[in-house]
């Protein structure tokens, strides 16, 4: 399952790839039957022409009518106009001219279609005698336009059809993501149930017992406190929070104080700035204290335990955001992995799940609706992630 989400991507082009080639193949069939049928209809114009120059200048007026009308007119399927040597129609085929026109008027539309007709094929010229030219304007059937256009309908149909069918594809596989995403958190809170409760009656244990260093209670209390919180995240996933105007600036002063006394010593955090400026949001504290915390925790790993992680809050110039940029001086992200981070089972450590970072983007943006990304990543310099919240 996780060697497809990495390759969702080189899945995606493949799919893509197909109905391009399958789309361009009909395309280079059908124009080719196009070109096909067209030679062929040039050919009995040509034909006609040949036809018309022999009845005018060799046949009888019996022989003239049977060749056009039960030769010519049968076979020919192709639109043409037959005209003098001044360009005025004389006999036209296959053109749909209403009987409700006037003579005016039936010209005037004739006119127009041959114009039309000089922009596809040039016209065939008809020597039938001595100083007596006439001229035969023409264009394609319409079985070669509604072939030609097909071509394009079915390209469109199958664009049409590929992007319902990834689309319908990304839905299914999202929705079984989320009962299962739901499904894993709800059975880890409940697991955490009794543990947490063995763990309050041991802190009470001790609390009672006048030889236990009473100094260690309140930092048993907070890493109980913190379960506590971490259940309630995991019971948190596939309900819709509650979001509450808050101050974030607190709320990572908050969980980077938890953080630092248990990370290396040798890791730095600061924040910026040191006094709230207007930073409130509408949060939820459980959930966005594990946005920080995670990727918190990426970064000390990313640093093996020795660097600095500055985290800078500020709104946006029109103030309907807040940014919360987190920065580490760890090994940097490759440009062709900064895609891909986001995905379950992406993970660079040697042991865990790669879901935590998948974790935190639907934390971020299904339950805050929010946007989380790279903002700039160096090798061997640093990442800095940036979180965007609503203010409203």
């Amino acid at each position: 399952m996780i060697s497809i989400y990495q390759n969702k991507e080189k899945l995606k082009w493949i799919i893509v790839a197909i109905a391009l080639l399958i789309g361009l193949f009909s395309l280079f069939y059908t124009n080719s039957l196009v070109q096909h049928l067209a030679d062929r209809e040039k050919k009995q114009i040509n034909l006609f022409a040949s036809a018309l120059e022999f009845v005018v200048t060799s046949a009888s007026d019996e022989e003239l009518n049977f060749v056009f009308t039960e030769i010519i007119h049968t076979e020919l399927s192709v639109p043409c106009i037959v005209t003098d040597d001044k360009g005025e129609p004389i006999h036209w085929r296959n053109i749909d001219v209403s009987p409700n026109l006037s003579a005016e008027e039936e010209n005037k539309l004739l006119l127009n279609r041959i114009e039309k007709m000089k922009e596809v094929y040039e016209p065939i010229e008809m020597d039938l005698g001595p100083d007596f030219k006439q001229y035969i304007y023409y264009d394609n059937s319409e079985a070669i336009l509604q072939l030609r256009y097909f071509s394009y309908m079915q390209i469109t149909g199958i664009a049409i059809l590929s992007v319902l069918a990834y689309f319908v594809f990304s839905s299914t596989r999202r929705a079984e993501q989320n009962r299962v995403w739901v499904g894993l958190a709800k059975e880890t809170a409940h697991q955490l149930g009794t543990p947490i409760s063995s763990l309050m009656a041991w802190i009470e244990f001790f609390k009672a017992d006048e030889n236990f260093d009473q100094t260690i209670i309140p930092e048993l209390t907070k890493d109980l406190q913190r379960l506590e919180m971490i259940t309630a995240r995991f019971s948190s996933i596939g309900s819709e929070p509650s979001l509450v105007e808050e101050n974030v600036l607190e709320a990572v002063e908050n969980i980077v104080s938890y953080l630092q006394k248990r990370v290396s010593t040798k890791v730095k955090f600061s924040i910026t700035p040191k006094i709230d400026h207007d930073m409130m949001a509408k949060i939820n504290i459980p959930l966005f204290e594990w946005i920080i915390e995670n990727i918190c925790k990426n970064a000390v790993d990313a640093m093996s335990g020795v660097g600095k992680i500055d985290i800078y809050l500020r709104n946006s110039k029109d103030h309907r955001f807040l940014y919360i940029d987190i920065s580490d001086t760890g090994k940097g992200i490759p440009k062709s992995k900064i895609k891909s981070i986001f995905q379950p089972g992406f993970t660079t450590k040697k042991r865990g799940w790669g879901l935590g970072l998948t974790l935190v983007k639907r934390i971020v943006e299904n339950y805050h609706r929010g946007k989380i990304f790279v903002l700039k990543s160096e090798i061997d310099v640093g990442t800095t992630f940036r979180i965007s919240i609503p203010k409203d």
